[in-house]
């Protein structure tokens, strides 16, 4: 376990002082090994979602909009030979990462598409190792979730938490990759707390893949900033004024109690969980528990009368596409998740697609479903029901019921095997990569920590060729 950065016990609200402590002290040897394993598939399936978005209309924005017309040349954009600005590797590589929100979540967002993006981006201007890229990434997931626990209502105010705790976790990985002190390291996360936020409002559009992005670059930023100099506010997150009061849901963010960062680790009691589908983690499990109830039976969708799903308040209120008409509504719309069930009966990339989002037989399904909120709080994650449930009437009469669904795979109670993730892996780099190159990419980023440099994961040649 890694020992305390003080002597004493931390004072009681003196966060962002003990946030820099920490990222000052923590080394590779403290990270407990049986970490690793999970560490290893957050940076596998990071840059493997960021191949299957590699040519969506935001990443072709953004690159020609903001991260070419930078002109600097430092660090690979995406692993590709295209060289850019660390900024501008980080944002284009975590929107990509969260663009087909597809990526790795916990606590409430998806740290992996903002840590990792910037990581892959630094590490690789800094001259970093593999053990200083998992010590980074560790750092950042773990002050992820020390200040996601103080206030876990993110979206009851309209926030989106991944562009609240993205920059604030990005700048945490930064400072330890620059090995910053105490002090610079409490100065890079105050400045990042200044750059949080993205708004609800923008889900189902691609803002919110930019969000994941924007984090990643700004907390890179912050980092850079105060390894220069910069100064902020040394209470920035607990000051009554602060960060952790400015974005709370109801008012009593807990600033007080003392900082757990190095003196218990938050990854194996927030486990990631890695989806098997590209949408909202919140229809994963109705998708999978609609496909195993219909399992060997010939379904129509026009003997469905209707449909009733069984899920958490909280997720209800994400899930606000009704009537999807893109892509990335139907990342956020419950009915997409039943009529791809029931229609299609397959959930990845080619199926969410505008134009089957469109097709009338999926249009003229979405209205059969209804989702209906529960209050009952998964402690794992309290935006998440224990359980969901999905119930269908056939218009004969016949009424099919899933039963409790608890966990799918993915889930942190059931996480991928080598082989699940590989397969996803594989259709996330089919037109980016060869098999061999696949592989190749793959067993070196599971083995991240033997990395003697970032520069020796292998350059993509046929991705950004313009």
């Amino acid at each position: 376990m890694l020992a305390s950065p003080h002597e004493e016990e931390p004072k009681m609200g003196n966060l962002t002082a003990d946030i820099g402590a920490f990222l000052s002290d923590i080394k590779y040897r403290d990270i407990p090994e049986d970490l690793l394993p999970v560490v290893r598939d957050a940076f596998t399936d990071t840059v493997g979602v960021i191949m299957a978005g590699i040519d969506l209309p935001l990443a072709e924005i953004l690159r020609k909009t903001l991260v070419e017309p930078a002109g600097r040349t430092e660090t690979r954009a995406c692993l590709s030979s295209h060289m850019v600005d660390g900024p501008g590797a980080a944002l284009l590589a975590g929107a990509i990462a969260h663009a087909l929100d597809y990526g790795c979540q916990t606590a409430s967002g998806h740290p992996g598409g903002v840590i990792i993006p910037a990581i892959l981006a630094e590490a690789e201007v800094l001259g970093s190792s593999g053990e200083d890229m998992v010590t980074a990434f560790v750092a950042g997931y773990e002050t992820w979730c020390e200040v996601w626990r103080r206030n876990k209502y993110y979206h009851k105010a309209g926030w989106h938490p991944t562009a609240l705790l993205g920059p604030i976790a990005s700048a945490a990985a930064c400072s330890v990759l620059r090995k910053l002190s105490a002090e610079k390291a409490q100065m890079a996360i105050a400045i990042a707390a200044s750059h949080a936020g993205g708004l609800f409002s923008n889900f189902g559009s691609m803002t919110k893949g930019y969000h994941s992005g924007k984090a990643a670059r700004d907390g890179l930023v912050a980092a850079r900033l105060a390894d220069a100099g910069m100064t902020g506010g040394p209470d920035a997150l607990e000051h009554p004024q602060g960060y952790l009061a400015a974005f709370s849901s109801n008012g009593v963010p807990d600033l007080d109690s003392p900082s757990q960062l190095g003196k218990q680790w938050y990854l194996p009691r927030n486990k990631l969980q890695f989806k098997m589908h590209p949408s909202c983690f919140f229809s994963h499990r109705s998708f999978e528990g609609t496909l195993a109830m219909i399992k060997d039976r010939d379904i129509k969708p026009e003997e469905v009368e209707s449909v009733e799903v069984q899920m958490g308040r909280g997720q209800v209120t994400v899930l606000t596409h009704h009537q999807p008409k893109t892509m990335y509504q139907a990342q956020f719309s419950g009915p997409f998740g039943i009529a791809a069930a029931v229609i299609l009966g397959r959930f990845g990339p080619p199926e969410i697609k505008d134009e089957v989002v469109n097709r009338p037989d999926m249009q003229a399904f979405y209205p059969k479903v209804t989702l209906i909120p529960i209050d009952e709080e998964d402690p794992r994650d309290p935006v998440f029901s224990p359980t969901e449930r999905v119930i269908m009437k056939m218009k004969d009469g016949e009424v099919l019921d899933s039963g409790p669904i608890a966990t799918i795979p993915g889930y942190a109670a059931e996480p991928l095997t080598k082989d699940e993730l590989w397969g996803k892996f594989r259709d996330c780099t089919q037109f980016t990569h060869s098999d061999d190159e696949a592989k190749a990419l793959f067993y070196l980023l599971q083995k991240v920590e033997q990395l003697a440099s970032a520069k020796d994961l292998p350059t993509c040649t046929t991705i950004f060729k313009d």
